[in-house]
């Protein structure tokens, strides 16, 4: 039987998406047997990341400056916008190392169900964005779910009177699968498959 500590350490990891009960012990005595200084390491990381990230304030991606390091970047196309629903989308169209456009993060997709409406969104700079800078295309990469074509058909209504390209992903995502768990060639074929809305 576990220390009082001990379980109160396990209920915490057993939190976290996909740690099961197992795996949240096994990650507690794992934290038992690290040295001092690697646990005050370990949880200096958690405090300072809670702390120091911030969501940019342009795209809605996390950042630790001004601007993320994509905004913030000259070299890419600031003329092209993929709109994402989490930051970990980003993270698969970056490993793919082909598109050089920026990005915006929607934080989530239109599920009336689950009580998110689009104004729970990040649709309202999105919108700014396309107004304001020089914008030739939105490239709408969401998942291919009820959910996600139902927010892609809201945007575009939202996007049409700009006059501006509006895309998609082709469908190299399977339906109801996601970008963050797709390799990069299904990423890469689907963004190259992208058609207009």
């Amino acid at each position: 039987m576990a220390t009082r500590s001990l379980e109160r350490l396990i209920d915490q990891f057993n939190k976290l998406p996909g740690i099961g009960r197992k795996t949240a012990a096994r990650l507690a005595f794992h934290i038992l047997d690290m040295r001092m200084e690697d646990v005050e390491e370990f949880a200096q990381a958690l405090k300072d990341v809670k702390e120091v990230i911030k969501r940019c304030p342009k795209c809605g991606d996390f950042c630790e400056n001004d601007l993320c390091d994509i905004c913030g970047d000259q070299e890419r196309d600031h003329g092209t916008i993929c709109v994402v629903e989490d930051s970990r989308d980003i993270v698969s169209f970056e490993k793919m190392g082909r598109y050089r456009g920026v990005y915006h993060v929607l934080n989530g997709k239109i599920a009336p169900l689950n009580g998110i409406t689009p104004d729970k969104l990040n649709i309202k700079s999105l919108l700014e964005r396309v107004a304001n800078d020089d914008v030739d295309e939105v490239i709408l990469a969401l998942n291919p779910d009820l959910e996600g074509e139902t927010t892609a058909l809201y945007l575009n209504k939202l996007l049409k009177p700009f006059g501006i390209r509006i895309t998609k992903i082709a469908s190299g995502i399977p339906i109801g699968g996601n970008i963050e768990f797709a390799d990069s060639a299904t990423i890469s074929k689907a963004l190259d498959g992208r058609q207009e809305m």
